[in-house]
């Protein structure tokens, strides 16, 4: 047993860790999750468009961009993490920087997406600050909202239960944003259409995350740990610890991996315009994607109930590799692309579902190894994997676009050009299922779950 020299005491004989949320929380909770992905799916799936078909920016230094943020990404998750782990205020650990941060981030979403009209160099160099700038405001939003996951129970059925929640959330917010935007931004006309949709969704993610900081509670409190002011702290003995966590780990890969794939969504917005020749046919690949997948998080709590978190998420790896392999039968083929999209829709619903509970339940893990509880770097650590994962799938959409030589508006693009169209939205998609399918056997947590939480509690 790997805990076996613990010694856990709870110095407040009546705290309950354990708690039920009711679903007025669970609800509270995940408006959050709708507010700040309105904000993330504008960015994952509409920026590098717009830098390379409305701003002007070169598809390869777009590509490039992408790349760099993500460096200044790690950095600023991991210090956040720090800094989560260490806050005390009344308002708890995480829940205070959702009062604090959500205007930030909506001001930094609006910069982006207004480009002045310069030097090509001074177009990159606005695009760099103001990514930059907006990535920072996103980490310090995010990175204590998951954490707020973890804080609020270590009940396995109520942590679930708000990670389904919070999945149709999220599921709900894409979908608005990746049928709605793109319309609503073309019938406005010009980069002024993408300044008022920025504007509208900065507006909403405000809103929903200060409704979120009132209806929630954390409960798993620092004085509840083992040993916790007796462990010495610093950033380098905690990372030390990150890294005897091997479910972190595994979750942390899984993360780059999933999220390479939530990057090149913004591909299917070249495969509607150059493959199809109609940019609404994304509208339309949006409807069918979410639309399944939200009536399937209807039923994945009693799925996730039944045969557990991996499990759920081994299913959604497999439907992953089912999509591509459809598209791949004629890539040409409207009516193929929109079935393969259905099912990724569905495997993406049983994705989102796990995710972030599965890495809340590696912060257990990691307390009933070590003695010490460090979920801000925990969920910092994974939201790193998230980023780099969409920034390598943003970044691949520029580079391959590059190498097929890539003309922004032309009537018709080169051979080499939609081939990489077609790579970017079959051919790596289903090499990155296989990828999912073999990171989730390693993933074994489920079965000692109970246990470690047992132990914890004694």
């Amino acid at each position: 047993m790997e805990n076996s020299n613990r010694n856990y005491e709870n110095p407040q004989g009546n705290y309950t860790r354990t708690s039920k949320i009711d679903i007025k929380e669970m609800l509270g909770y995940g408006l959050g999750d709708f507010g700040y992905i309105l904000s993330w799916t504008l960015v994952s799936a509409f920026l590098t468009f717009f830098y390379t078909d409305v701003a002007g920016i070169s598809a390869g230094l777009v590509g490039t961009l992408m790349i760099l943020v993500r460096v200044w990404d790690g950095i600023s998750d991991v210090g956040m993490g720090f800094i989560v782990d260490r806050t005390t205020s009344k308002h708890g650990k995480a829940r205070p920087y959702l009062i604090w941060m959500p205007i930030p981030l909506a001001i930094t979403l609006l910069l982006l997406f207004t480009v002045p009209d310069i030097s090509d160099g001074g177009k990159f160099a606005y695009a760099a600050i103001t990514y930059s700038l907006f990535i920072l405001m996103y980490t310090a939003v995010t990175i204590p909202y998951k954490t707020l996951l973890g804080q609020m129970t270590q009940d396995q059925q109520s942590r679930s239960f708000l990670g389904v929640i919070g999945a149709v959330f999220i599921q709900v917010s894409a979908f608005i944003v990746t049928v709605f935007t793109e319309p609503v931004a073309n019938a406005i006309g010009g980069q002024r259409g993408w300044v008022i949709t920025a504007t509208l969704y900065g507006i909403v993610t405000i809103t929903t995350l200060f409704i979120t900081f009132i209806s929630t509670k954390e409960r798993v409190d620092e004085s509840s740990v083992n040993n916790n002011k007796q462990i010495k702290s610093t950033l380098i003995l905690d990372i030390k610890l990150l890294f005897k966590n091997r479910y972190w780990l595994i979750m942390t890969v899984y993360c780059i991996v999933y999220y390479l794939l939530m990057g090149l969504v913004g591909a299917e917005l070249y495969y509607a315009t150059y493959i199809i020749g109609n940019t609404s046919f994304f509208s339309l690949l949006s409807i069918v994607k979410y639309g399944p997948a939200i009536i399937a998080l209807l039923l994945t709590g009693f799925y996730i109930k039944r045969y557990g978190k991996r499990n759920t998420a081994l299913l959604g790896t497999v439907l992953l590799m089912i999509s591509a392999a459809v598209k791949i039968i004629i890539p040409t083929s409207a009516i193929l692309f929109l079935i393969g999209s259905m099912i990724y829709g569905v495997a993406k619903g049983l994705f989102v579902a796990t995710i972030y509970s599965m890495i809340n339940d590696t912060v257990d893990y990691g307390e009933w190894k070590t003695g010490k509880r460090i979920g801000g770097l925990v969920n910092s650590g994974a939201s790193f994997g998230m980023k780099v994962g969409t920034g390598i799938g943003t970044a691949l959409i520029g580079w391959l676009l590059a190498f097929g030589g890539y003309v922004p508006n032309a009537a018709q693009q080169s051979v080499l050009t939609i081939q990489m169209i077609y790579t970017l939205n079959i051919y790596i998609p289903f090499i990155l299922g296989v990828c999912c399918f073999i990171l989730l056997l390693a993933y074994k947590l489920d079965k000692i779950y109970p246990q470690i939480i047992n132990d914890l509690n004694k």
